[in-house]
């Protein structure tokens, strides 16, 4: 495992750990094995809380990272709990996966799950299919019981940076994959590519993502021109229609969008074929997209009246124009992401009084229950509603005597100091044990 940097520790407060392994630590081939399905993380996380180790426990898993944040009372237990439960699964030794997995503690935490959710550890920087996968994972835990108070605020306040981040920045606006680059200038082209006929021209991989891209757009008439019928109705699923590459130019002749993306050695679009379409259309413009190297389409295709041809030096010029424009808008995603992780981290810190808080209160309760049975015999002339008067200033009093004192023992934990919050134990006769109990989330 990575070398951690040092991190605080609160006295008093469980230790937050979190692993993680993703596409930039591990290949495909070791993030298969290590993925759950629902039920397995279910299953990984009863594992993980049974052992003393570990209190509390969330599991993520997509198809590009695995990730298990544990709380406990020791940290170095608790993680190694947590790589004996990942490994197990993966029919590993924990050794040889702590060599894949990055270790965080502490603040480390918080930093990498709110950029995690803000979409700044994604492949593609700024998805936000992440804030659904995160939400699932927060609920399956919660649904397993090993959901404690102190993951349940981290997943619940992650998940809200991940929504500030994308409200006020624009790091998801932009496009920087070819695809989506590609379906952007289409866009500026012909305006809203929603109920627009569209056709791709190929079946790999790339026109599989850029279809995924497309009906994001709201594209709902989806033809599929390529050799293998049965690959051309895979992409075009149910609301698309596979195509033959012999009716090509039929199809140009009624789509208003062609992204092309084949490995044909010559262009399967030449310039006479697109003339005789567009003589079919005359008012309708058609803008054709050329992914391909070599090209789909031939170029003199740029000089036909109503034709918008695009290749991949336009696209990639799109996405370097993206790229350079997400830079302000990472930094900004940053700043209030790292904002969030500060309000987590006081969260976090002002636990550590919870028990000296909670002590406080008790003790104020004590004295008034104490004064009022003491004094209820020289009462009887008292009505109920004059007693539950009396008692109710009495804890009034109590209550605002205590104000003062555990707000600041609060303020004082959230800043690292304990001197107000062992003054106030001193001052108040609570004794010496801090140790918090940590119900579980139901």
């Amino acid at each position: 495992m990575s070398i951690r940097p040092p991190c605080r520790t609160i006295p008093g407060v469980p230790a937050l750990i979190g692993l993680s392994l993703t596409h930039r630590t591990a290949p495909l081939a070791v993030r298969e094995r290590l993925a759950l399905a629902p039920a397995e993380a279910s299953d990984l996380l009863a594992a993980v809380v049974a052992t003393e180790a570990v209190d509390e426990a969330v599991a993520i898993s997509t198809c590009n990272r695995i990730e298990v944040y544990v709380a406990g009372a020791d940290a170095g237990s608790a993680e190694w709990a947590a790589v004996a439960a990942l490994a197990r699964h993966a029919g590993m030794s924990a050794a040889a996966l702590g060599l894949r997995l990055r270790a965080l503690r502490g603040r480390a935490v918080a930093d990498h799950l709110f950029a995690v959710a803000s979409g700044l550890d994604s492949m593609v920087l700024g998805e936000a299919e992440i804030l659904g996968q995160l939400r699932r994972a927060h609920e399956l835990a919660r649904e397993a019981g090993a959901c404690g108070p102190l993951l349940d605020r981290l997943l619940r306040d992650a998940l809200g940076a991940g929504r500030r981040v994308r409200a006020g920045t624009g790091i998801a606006r932009s496009g920087v994959s070819v695809s989506s680059a590609a379906v952007e200038l289409a866009r500026e082209a012909l305006g809203s590519l929603a109920e627009r006929p569209v056709m791709l021209v190929g079946a790999g991989k790339s026109s599989e993502v850029t279809a995924r891209v497309l009906r994001s757009h709201g594209v709902g008439v989806l033809r599929v021109a390529n050799r293998s019928h049965e690959r051309a109705a895979e992409i075009a699923r149910r609301d698309g229609r596979p195509v033959a590459l012999d009716d090509l130019e039929a199809h140009l002749a009624v789509s208003d969008l062609v992204i092309a993306a084949t490995a044909c050695p010559h262009a399967l679009i030449d310039a006479a074929m697109v003339r005789r379409a567009m003589a079919r259309r005359p008012d309708r413009p058609l803008v054709l997209v050329d992914l391909a190297v070599p090209r789909d389409v031939e170029p003199a295709a740029r000089d036909i009246g109503g034709v918008t041809l695009l290749d991949l030096d336009d696209v990639h010029a799109r996405v370097a124009r993206n790229r350079a424009a997400r830079q302000s808008d990472v930094t900004a995603a940053r700043a209030i992401a790292g904002a969030e992780v500060d309000r987590f981290e006081r969260w976090r810190a002002a636990r550590a009084a919870t028990p000296t808080i909670a002590a406080l209160k008790h003790a104020g309760d004590a004295i008034v229950d104490e004064l009022l049975a003491r004094n209820a015999p020289h009462w009887d002339g008292l009505t109920d509603a004059d007693r539950e008067r009396v008692e109710a200033l009495a804890r009034a009093v109590a209550r605002r005597l205590l104000h003062e004192p555990m707000r600041r023992v609060k303020q004082a934990a959230c800043e690292g100091d304990t001197a107000p919050e062992r003054a106030a134990r001193d001052l108040f006769g609570l004794g010496t044990d801090v140790k918090p109990a940590a119900p579980r989330v139901a």
